[in-house]
């Protein structure tokens, strides 16, 4: 790696970096892409990217999740506003039933995901791993998958898993009073 000494420089590849990448970056990431091979200096250029974004856009922000790692993202309150614009959804929806089923049964164990959604389960559950939405915990031969903070903050969830529970069941009889067919609860891809 060309290590990086002008400034202009490694914030634009800072920028770039996040702007690009669609997903949460680990400082080690961010560290990387910089060029600077300085843990110092980039957390000084990020924490001035950041307050020029809080400046300099209205919709777009710079933030540091629980795990640590940074974001460039849209605003939870405009997500709604550019729902239509937006070229493809982040997850399948295969994918996505499968989060949402797992958000709604929680702690749920991989044989009744695996009896419930089919085998295809195990390629969602590795997506949605490598995603940070999910976690487990091993039981025995069985792993028991819950939700995680991340998950929480991305589909800008507040409040504990029973309030997510109650919030998902009253969108099921909604659709169902609507006379849809659906069994699955769904979580919509409004954030980001």
């Amino acid at each position: 790696m060309v290590k990086i000494e002008n400034l202009d420089e490694a914030t634009a590849r800072i920028e770039s970096a996040l702007y690009s990448a669609g997903r949460p970056l680990r400082i080690e990431d961010i560290i990387r892409a910089s060029g600077t091979e300085s843990r110092t200096k980039t957390l000084g250029l990020l924490e001035t990217i950041m307050k020029k974004t809080k400046t300099a856009f209205k919709a777009l922000e710079i933030t540091t999740l629980p795990d640590g790692s940074y974001v460039m993202q849209l605003k939870p309150e405009y997500s709604s506003t550019v729902k239509r614009y937006a070229s493809k959804p982040v997850l399948p929806n295969a994918t996505l039933k499968t989060l949402s089923y797992i958000a709604y049964m929680q702690p749920i164990a991989s044989k009744q995901l695996v009896e419930t959604r089919g085998s295809g389960v195990y390629a969602h559950l590795k997506e949605l791993r490598q995603l940070d939405y999910i976690t487990h915990q091993n039981v025995g031969r069985l792993k028991i998958y819950t939700t995680t903070e991340k998950f929480q903050k991305y589909f800008g969830i507040q409040g504990d898993v029973e309030d997510l529970k109650s919030r998902l069941f009253s969108k099921v009889r909604k659709t169902a009073s609507r006379g849809e067919t659906t069994t699955t609860p769904q979580i919509t891809t409004e954030t980001k």
